[in-house]
């Protein structure tokens, strides 16, 4: 670290005692939280891009533990727990949208990301961005974010501003601007004289002079956003344009929001002068002005914003009296910001690290630096642990690919380590199938380690062609790159029966894949092109498999490395528990808690649950409250309901071996599976109604209802576990 464990620990003694005071800006007065005791005036939401708690190498401290001044803020003044999940599949977008909604993306409508494939009318494959504005329709003519009922699921920041709080997002996914001039249409209009200076400047030739004057748009609109509540100051101005969410229940009229740094700023630098600087630009953490590569005010490096970065506008925010604030940082196993290369004028290809190397370790003090430096300005507001609820957690977890460190014994810290081998496993699958198994048939897959499949003219599940490439594709192997061992690519096939169990097929039928392969997680998967030798067998050039340098964490799959990430919890209501691993939870369930102890309530049922096991009984409702009842419901639910609970796990199983099997045996799982998921689906409504009723309408769940569903979801937790292992009907015993 740049500075030591004494500074961290001063700020954190600080924010304890309240020793920093100073007011926070007026406009918070009209904020209306409900929380227990009114104790709760700030919500602040951090969001890591695969941050990892656990480490990857057990010589080298975790990227948390490089982090003291964040890990011992949430140790020592709240929980953190290492056995929390993520969706499937396991990546950015899924991941982010899961925890913003508390929903499974059968439900908020992007369960594959971070782009997502569609059938059209006549068999053919479109793609549509994962990444688009909140109220954005799709590439397929769907809501974006489509729901169970075909509208636009409810915006995270309706709750808060109905409360009369505003909410800032800097770069998290989806309530902010994500693409252009695709999102600048959603909002100002077709058209708009925004649409016509943003399309202007994405229009220029791609020629070295024009990369400034073509990445000035990003700079100005994208990745920042202030959802107004009625008559905030900050929107009475103008830069403010209608908040339109015309599929939110119960309306949702007369609310106003400031899009991109060129209108947030100048609001905000109003509000919170300290935070910027004299010409009205954001600055970061260490005092510099926030900008992109070309030294634009405005929004940074594209969707990879650094800590000093995301938290210093996340500052600054608050500052200006925003009381609730999301906020995503960047991961630090990437060179972030990527340096431009000369020859083009463009950022430079993307350079990973390995666990230890030196660029690594020091990119983390700059993180475990800003973290410091952000505990301190709060506090300095009066900010702190004793009126705000920091809810902090990872996207994914990801998996490293490469040799071994070298020396062995590095620690990173004190002796650095170096990879001689690095990156991902690169394949060509359609080369691959065509080479091993003489395989024609078109197919498209969006890109990844677990590639979803969309085969062309969308044949049935039973259909010949589904059925031949399902079997094809467990047979490929390969050699790989590092360890010169002969290997299967897949660990899981997932048809379109399986991936409606673990909550992959939403309420549009074009947008559900042929079927999902849960690969070994030491490949990244593509098909080629024209210039990659589409339509060659893997005998020619370039080759089939090969191992470039500039990824090494790969995300998506279902291994636990990936999908067992961590989530930590300060302020008024949470415990002071440190680490504790022992209650088993997943990205749906940090909604429900935010909001139950914020005392507010969303428009609909939460897929999550309220983690009352890491909370005072006094910030809960009466119906919470040392309610035995409610726990062993809840925790039964999440192994009968969560993805990556009992059933999830064991019907992968069960699916993967029943694909694989004669045309007789699939027909049975067929059934066999439809029958486990009408059954699963109709009692984990039934218990989530409860639960959420119990948390938001003070009903407590009573002896007799929670004996009798639990005893009813142990039944499928017990059926399907007896599948998983169950050979007789597979058709190779």
């Amino acid at each position: 670290m740049r500075h030591s464990r004494t500074f961290g620990a001063s700020i954190l003694l600080l924010l304890s005692a309240g020793l920093l005071v100073g007011g926070p800006a007026t406009a918070q007065a009209a904020c209306g939280l409900q929380s227990a005791d009114n104790r709760i005036k700030h919500v602040v939401h951090i969001q890591f891009d695969n941050v990892h708690l656990r480490r990857d190498n057990p010589n080298v401290p975790s990227d948390l533990e490089q982090m003291p001044n964040l890990l011992n803020f949430m140790q020592n003044n709240g929980v953190v727990s290492g056995n929390h999940h993520t969706p499937l599949i396991s990546h950015t977008a899924t991941d982010i949208l899961t925890v913003l909604t508390g929903a499974y993306g059968d439900r908020m409508g992007v369960p594959v990301a971070n782009s997502y494939g569609f059938f059209r009318n006549d068999g053919s494959v479109g793609f549509s961005s994962s990444f688009l504005y909140w109220t954005a329709l799709s590439a397929d003519g769907k809501p974006e974010l489509v729901n169970e009922n075909g509208k636009t699921f409810p915006a995270p920041w309706a709750p808060f501003t109905r409360a009369g709080c505003d909410v800032g997002a800097f770069s998290i996914a989806n309530m902010e601007f994500e693409s252009l001039p695709a999102d600048v249409r959603t909002v100002f209009g077709v058209g708009s004289p925004e649409d016509v200076a943003v399309s202007a400047a994405l229009a220029l030739p791609r020629t070295p002079a024009n990369a400034p004057a073509r990445q000035a748009p990003n700079t100005d609109y994208l990745g920042i956003a202030v959802h107004c509540a009625p008559d905030s100051q900050l929107c009475n101005n103008g830069h403010a344009r209608a908040d339109a969410l015309p599929d939110e229940p119960g309306g949702y009229a007369g609310f106003k929001a400031l899009f991109g740094n060129v209108n947030v700023a100048p609001a905000l630098c109003t509000a919170a002068p300290a935070g910027c600087d004299g010409s009205g630009n954001v600055k970061d953490t260490d005092g510099a002005v926030i900008a992109d590569a070309y030294g634009r005010p405005g929004f940074p490096n594209v969707f990879s914003p650094t800590a000093k970065q995301s938290l210093g506008y996340a500052a600054t925010m608050l500052e200006a009296g925003i009381p609730v604030v999301y906020v995503y940082l960047a991961d630090g196993h990437d060179r972030n910001p990527v340096p431009l290369d000369p020859a083009t004028n463009l950022p430079g290809p993307a350079h990973a690290f390995g666990a230890g190397e030196a660029e690594y370790v020091a990119q983390l003090k700059t993180y475990d630096i800003a973290f410091g430096k952000f505990f301190a300005r709060l506090a300095a507001h009066g900010i702190t642990k004793d009126n705000t609820l920091f809810v902090v957690t990872a996207d994914e977890n990801d998996h490293f690919v490469g040799g071994a460190p070298s020396p062995a014994n590095c620690d990173g810290i004190h002796l650095p380590c170096t990879y001689a081998k690095i990156g991902e496993i690169s394949t060509f699958l359609d080369r691959l199938l065509l080479t091993q198994r003489g395989n024609t048939t078109p197919f498209d897959i969006h890109f990844d380690d677990a590639p979803t499949f969309y085969i062309h003219g969308n044949p049935a599940p039973t259909d010949a062609l589904t059925r031949t490439m399902e079997h094809d594709v467990d047979a490929l192997q390969v050699t790989n790159p590092i360890t010169g061992r002969v290997e299967k690519l897949n660990a899981f096939l997932a048809d379109r029966a399986e991936m409606g169990l673990l909550h992959m097929i939403t309420s549009n039928p074009a947008r559900s894949p042929s079927f999902t392969m849960f690969g070994n997680p030491d490949y990244f998967n593509t098909t080629s092109s024209a210039s990659t030798g589409q339509g060659k067998d893997c005998s020619q050039a370039p080759a089939c498999v090969s191992e470039p340098p500039g990824f090494a964490w790969n995300h998506g799959d279902v291994q636990k490395d990936i999908t067992r990430t961590w989530m930590g919890m300060v302020g008024p209501g949470v415990n002071r528990f440190g680490r504790n691993d022992d209650v088993f939870s997943d990205h749906t369930d940090l909604r429900p808690t935010m909001i139950a102890l914020a005392g507010l309530k969303d428009d609909y049922t939460h897929d999550g649950r309220v983690l009352i096991e890491f909370l005072d009984d006094r910030a809960v409702p009466r119906a919470l409250r040392r309610n035995e009842n409610f726990l062993e419901l809840a925790q039964a639910y999440k192994q009968l309901n969560a993805p990556l609970g009992s059933v999830g796990l064991n019907s992968l199983r069960y699916a993967n071996r029943s694909i694989l099997s004669d045309d007789t045996a699939y027909g049975k799982f067929l059934a066999k599976i439809a029958d486990i998921t009408g059954q699963r689906d109709a009692l984990a409504a039934e218990i989530k109604l409860l639960l959420d009723a119990a948390a938001f309408g003070n009903q407590p769940i009573n002896e007799r209802q929670e004996d009798q569903l639990v005893r009813r979801a142990r039944a499928i937790i017990d059926v399907v576990a007896d599948l998983a292992h169950d050979h007789r009907d597979d058709g190779r015993h």
